[in-house]
């Protein structure tokens, strides 16, 4: 265990590790929100997550962005991919809600069969992202078959090459966003990008947090995750509730999609095995089903990752991520705050 590189780098590793833990934070919303209402676990959420990694990209090669530049003249195109990339990831996650959740929920389908709904979807999410240029060939040849028979020809493939080449390759940002020094500490400088990315996920935490405590479809999530038939009987329409709360958690996924490429600057088709099992480990150990719990099990979770990187060297942080929460788990079941959603204070 090298306890020196530990502490001469105490201040950069905390750092990087809230950084870290701020994505996995808000990936981890959306298990939560979901887990509150359906007691279900959303294993595709990590999957609409990846999908807003490439919109971010794909938003990038459409307007031209290039070259490299500072976190503030990325900004344009930054703010058009998180639009793009929340409308692209809560669409899809209401999407997943109705075709994998909503039927067997109404039939009152096992747990387990739910389960499995859930984990094929997040299959064909992937695996969809991973092939996407052989869907794009087969709707340029199904298209020009039709448009053959008057003699014409539309070069989809083409057109989309852009988008669709390295389909199960490493996808990167045409435009590299330099960080820049804001101030240092010691023998460490806090830069822009990573401020911006801790920031942005709390402002979002707490905002979400306020919303379902004072608003009245935030009252509407509390009580459908409580009781639903209760809530049913007071004018609340469950199957509106259980979509709208996929499209805050897409939402939220498609927002942490683009404070991750503001960190890593690439995406790849299957970013959301790894990536998805931390943020759920972030929800278990903040509490799943607790808004403040997912907030805190993905920044401690990030930390703590940095920490035992630093001790035992980089192939041992997950070993130490998921050996933190075994033992969190034996003491605290319910995780370290452990309050359900529909508990939650009005």
């Amino acid at each position: 265990m090298d306890f020196s590189f530990l502490f001469s780098n105490f201040f950069e590793l905390s750092i990087t590790g809230l950084v870290l833990g701020s994505v996995y934070a808000l990936v981890a919303l959306g298990y939560t929100l979901v887990y509150g209402v359906l007691q279900l676990i959303n294993f595709a959420h990590a999957d609409v997550f990846m999908w807003g990694t490439f919109v971010v990209a794909w938003v990038f090669i459409l307007t031209g962005a290039s070259g490299s530049t500072t976190l503030l003249g990325a900004a344009p195109y930054l703010l058009i991919a998180l639009v793009a990339a929340a409308s692209a990831s809560g669409g899809l996650a209401m999407l997943v809600e109705r075709i994998a959740y909503r039927r067997l929920v109404r039939k009152r389908a096992l747990s387990y069969i739910i389960l499995i709904s859930a984990i094929g979807a997040s299959f064909v999410l992937s695996e969809t992202m991973g092939i996407r240029d052989k869907v794009v060939a087969l709707i340029d040849g199904i298209i020009n078959a039709v448009v053959g028979l008057f003699g014409g020809h539309i070069d989809i493939v083409g057109w989309l090459s852009d988008y669709t080449s390295r389909a199960r390759g490493v996808t990167t940002l045409p435009l590299t966003i330099k960080p820049q020094v804001v101030f240092s500490a010691g023998n460490f400088s806090v830069r822009d990008t990573d401020l911006t990315i801790i920031l942005a996920a709390l402002i979002m935490m707490i905002g979400l947090d306020q919303f379902i405590r004072r608003t009245r479809l935030g009252r509407e999530i509390r009580a459908v995750a409580q009781d639903p038939e209760a809530a049913a009987l007071m004018g609340s329409n469950s199957t509106s509730v259980v979509s709208k709360t996929f499209l805050i958690g897409g939402i939220m996924a498609g927002v942490a999609a683009v404070l991750y490429q503001i960190k890593v600057g690439a995406t790849t088709f299957d970013l959301g095995v790894v990536l998805g099992i931390k943020a759920f480990t972030a929800a278990v150990l903040g509490g799943i089903g607790n808004l403040r719990g997912a907030l805190l099990g993905g920044l401690l979770l990030g930390v703590v990752e940095n920490y035992g990187s630093a001790l035992f060297g980089t192939q041992w942080k997950d070993v130490v991520a998921f050996l933190l929460l075994v033992l969190i788990l034996l003491v605290r079941p319910t995780g370290l705050l452990g309050q359900t959603l529909g508990r939650a204070r009005a």
